[in-house]
């Protein structure tokens, strides 16, 4: 069982958002991409017992974590993990089948990672979230064109530093890719040290 401090510190600010965003009176799927530890997955699914949960992560030490967390939380609305590369198609995300989701969610991993793991996100989540469903994101990013503050812009420098492929995102790139999938940005959220919760939602099918 890792832990991440940061996991630690944002995980009920991010159960705000999450409570306040989705309907908690009726039973919801959700996919979670790139779910680190698994410290998150486990605190929303106590919470939230409305949803079933599928945790899924690249890394494979994390992967070993978040069973390790489930075998301790023994809950039955979340599923064992899955190895899922977002810069991959959706076919390749562990069978999971278009328009079968009412959330994907997304936390911290934008920034540390290559562009093409944004890309695949918005454009995976495009095609297995229903109409109406909700990508939700969690992170620190630019405003059109600019960082603030310093130590923002301090971080994507370091980012850049140990990986050139890493760095923030810019909104507006983001939402650009998220109409590219038939996705909108329909509510931004500040969020505790100087992060945003980001709220996509699929448009329905006229």
């Amino acid at each position: 069982m890792l832990s991440a401090a940061a996991a630690e510190r944002n995980k009920e600010p991010i159960l705000v958002v999450l409570r306040e965003s989705l309907n908690t009176g009726r039973l919801l799927q959700a996919l979670e991409i790139s779910s680190g530890t698994g410290q998150h997955v486990i605190h929303f699914a106590q919470a939230l017992r409305n949803i079933t949960w599928q945790p899924s992560e690249y890394d494979r030490k994390s992967l070993v974590s978040i069973e390790a967390y489930r075998a301790r939380y023994p809950l039955n609305n979340v599923k064992p993990a899955i190895h899922l590369d977002a810069s991959l198609p959706h076919q390749y995300w562990g069978g999971i089948q278009p328009e079968t989701l009412d959330l994907v969610l997304n936390i911290n991993m934008m920034h540390i990672s290559p562009i093409a793991c944004t890309e695949g996100l918005f454009k995976g989540a495009g095609a297995v979230l229903k109409p109406h469903g909700l990508l939700l994101t969690y992170g620190p990013y630019a405003v059109n064109g600019r960082i603030t503050p310093q130590s923002n812009v301090d971080f994507d420098y370091s980012l850049r530093q140990r990986n050139p492929e890493w760095g923030l995102r810019d909104i507006s790139l983001l939402s650009t890719l998220a109409q590219r999938n038939g996705l909108f940005l329909e509510k931004m959220v500040d969020m505790p040290a100087n992060n945003k919760c980001l709220l996509f939602r699929k448009e329905s099918v006229v």
